[in-house]
């Protein structure tokens, strides 16, 4: 475990060099948005009061208890993925979630990457998010879910600036028709989030529906998420240098690369199955 939190320490010390190239220096607080910027591109800056988390974070499917975040201060890790709203939820019920845990953790020292899996792709590829695709009217239904992770956040203490995750599990975008219509939910999604004061993030697989965003992107599409967390598994942390994504695009503080998945850790006597990630981007404030 020793060997493995110094080659830990090593990865992010490399990996924190490249960011502080062009970037703003640890908890420095950047710009508001732009008026008129397109989201992801890097002339959109944040707005004063949103809470930019640099480092490692791990993401689990059911929220640890109080006491078991406790026992994980003893890792690497400094934030948490949570999945706190959404019909399509693999871990609908969450015992351990509430007010009071967010709370709780916060007093702990952690930041809280809050995850939405709402309805999902016509083409989603997993056949488990099935029962949850998205209806006819996407540009409706976004709206409307966007609205209820925005209610759902704010129940759990989120304030405005906190940003919010849209998890659109992998589909095939190559597909006409069901990439526009996967595309009207997430830019309606996104477009609600920020009426409200929040941040619009995205999380999908880097091959889909983040080089889905990024085609969007590179031909002008407005109402994009501000922040792109992509899932390239089995290959080194980085942030900056993901295939699919141009250099300058969700850069700087936009981007999460979640690069290894369900694996088992043990920390402070207590076991759990993680997603790995590095982080540059917004974490919920707390209220």
């Amino acid at each position: 475990m020793r060997y493995r939190k110094l080659m830990m320490g090593l990865l992010l010390a490399v990996a924190l060099t490249t960011l502080a190239v062009g970037a703003p220096p640890t908890g420095a607080v950047s710009r508001p948005e732009a008026a008129g910027s397109r989201p992801g591109s890097s002339a959109a800056g944040w707005a004063a009061g949103v809470s930019v988390f640099r480092g490692w974070a791990f993401d689990t499917c059911l929220a640890p208890s109080v006491e078991t975040m406790r026992r994980w201060k003893a890792s690497d890790y400094q934030a948490v993925g949570v999945y706190y709203a959404g019909r399509g939820r693999a871990c609908a019920r969450q015992p351990e979630l509430s007010r009071r845990w967010m709370r709780a953790v916060r007093g702990q020292g952690w930041k809280v990457l809050p995850v939405y899996v709402g309805s999902q792709s016509p083409c989603v590829i997993a056949k488990n998010k099935r029962d949850v695709r998205m209806g006819r009217h996407p540009w409706r239904q976004g709206t409307k879910e966007g609205r209820h992770a925005v209610r759902t956040a704010k129940a759990l203490g989120m304030r405005r600036l906190s940003p919010l995750y849209l998890d659109m599990e992998a589909y095939s975008y190559r597909k006409k028709k069901c990439a526009a219509t996967t595309l009207s939910f997430v830019r309606a999604w996104d477009r609600e989030v920020r009426r409200y004061g929040y941040v619009p993030g995205f999380y999908s697989s880097a091959n889909s529906g983040v080089r889905h965003m990024e085609i969007a992107r590179r031909a002008g599409v407005r109402d994009l998420p501000a922040v792109m967390w992509f899932a390239r598994w089995h290959t080194r942390p980085h942030l900056y240098r993901e295939p699919v994504l141009r250099r300058d695009a969700w850069s700087p503080e936009r981007r999460i690369h979640q690069y290894t998945g369900n694996v088992e850790e043990r920390h402070g006597g207590r076991k759990l199955v993680i997603d790995r990630n590095l982080v540059d981007a917004p974490v919920a404030r707390i209220g």
